[in-house]
């Protein structure tokens, strides 16, 4: 009599074929597309055994020169984080940043001395208008955008807020430096444009959202169900890193910055009728070393008629050579920049250290009795 054929069951733990379901290709692809994108805490691929001889060195480098790649951004991350962040931090520390009109050092100052040379000047009269709001709105923007790239936080976001704000420098600050590569603001959007394109995959919250999702994906939940906690969780760390960032700038403000010392105006000359009367200030505004400050009444910028040696007087720009700044006031026999790191003798206004190149134009002082006369512009 013919045998019947008896179904086998496989043993328990042996390998067996079944045939692909509906739904596997979509979540293969799925999955492919998440792990090329690279979520930055996805273990990579486990390696097999390597090789020996000439095989196995060139495997090894090949695995190298994989890591590298993965990594070749985060020492660009890392100093924009943290550069951007100190920044923020500096300019709430700052007593002039936020001191207003009076002070040459103040966000409303460098404003003032940037705005004729700027191909937007034009845009800047909401600055000059509010000048509070737009220098904390900076000083906070550049502590947002430094830890939203450190802790990699929508990463292409802050790096779009970070290349905004190095493009705003660039066209306000360092658009007239010549040559161009002795300004810092085009580097820094050159470097803020190469994280917008990659992001912060690795080492970073994006990383662990991203490989979240991808394993959500894989046991079965829905896609908008994945984007939904993708970005409330996101929302999350944002709010809580932008409040801890909120909190430190606020506490630096308060109890780290100082207040700035009052700068006593220097009495005006009499003026005559005609209104023709050269700028002057007393002699004892003048102290040896320290100096006091006039306007050009042709340019409208700000003078300093300074005193490096008992008897010696002389004027000086204060618009800074180099990108148009305004520099501080005389300290230790040197005049700097703060925007650059400019340095100028105090007796001739040459350059001590660059990247500016010319010295600060130089304006002759006539002593007239107890006052001092700015006379005409000598170089």
């Amino acid at each position: 009599m013919p045998i019947e054929p008896v179904a086998v069951r496989p043993r328990t733990g042996a390998r067996t074929e079944r045939e692909p379901m509906e739904g596997d290709a979509m979540m293969e692809g799925t999955r492919d597309s998440v792990e090329a994108a690279g979520s930055g805490s996805e273990p990579p691929p486990v390696a097999g055994p390597v090789p020996p001889g000439k095989a196995g060195r060139a495997e090894r480098a090949g695995r190298r020169k994989a890591f590298a790649g993965r990594f070749a951004l985060l020492p660009l991350r890392l100093f924009l984080g943290v550069t951007f962040s100190y920044a923020g931090l500096d300019k709430l520390a700052d007593s002039h940043f936020l001191a207003g009109a009076g002070d040459p050092q103040s966000f409303y100052a460098q404003t003032v001395a940037a705005k004729p040379h700027s191909p937007v000047g034009w845009a800047l009269a909401p600055a000059l208008h509010a000048p509070t709001f737009f220098g904390l709105l900076i000083a906070f923007g550049e502590l947002a955008v430094g830890l939203g790239i450190l802790f990699g936080l929508w990463g292409r976001i802050a790096a779009l807020g970070g290349a905004v704000l190095s493009l705003t420098l660039f066209l306000t600050v360092s658009f007239n430096v010549s040559p161009y590569y002795l300004g810092n603001d085009l580097p820094y959007l050159m470097a803020w444009t190469a994280l917008v394109l990659a992001g912060t995959p690795y080492l970073s919250v994006d990383g662990l959202l991203a490989s979240r999702a991808a394993r959500d994906r894989r046991h079965g939940l829905t896609e908008e169900a994945v984007r939904r906690r993708t970005v409330l969780d996101g929302s999350i760390a944002a709010v809580a890193l932008g409040g801890a960032g909120l909190l430190v700038g606020s506490l630096t403000a308060t109890f780290i910055r100082k207040k700035p010392k009052p700068v006593a105006a220097a009495p005006a000359a009499p003026q005559p009728a005609s209104g023709a009367a050269a700028p002057s200030v007393a002699v004892a505004a003048v102290p040896v070393g320290g100096s006091a400050t006039v306007t050009d009444p042709g340019s409208g910028d700000a003078i300093y008629i300074v005193q490096p040696k008992a008897g010696q007087y002389c004027g000086l720009s204060s618009i800074c050579t180099h990108a148009g700044c305004t520099v501080n006031p005389p300290k230790n026999g040197q005049l700097s920049c703060p925007c650059h790191g400019s340095v100028f003798d105090a007796a001739t206004g040459a350059v001590l250290t660059g990247p500016a190149v010319k010295p600060l134009p130089k304006y002759t002082v006539t002593k007239a009795g107890d006052r001092l006369d700015l006379g005409p512009l000598q170089s």
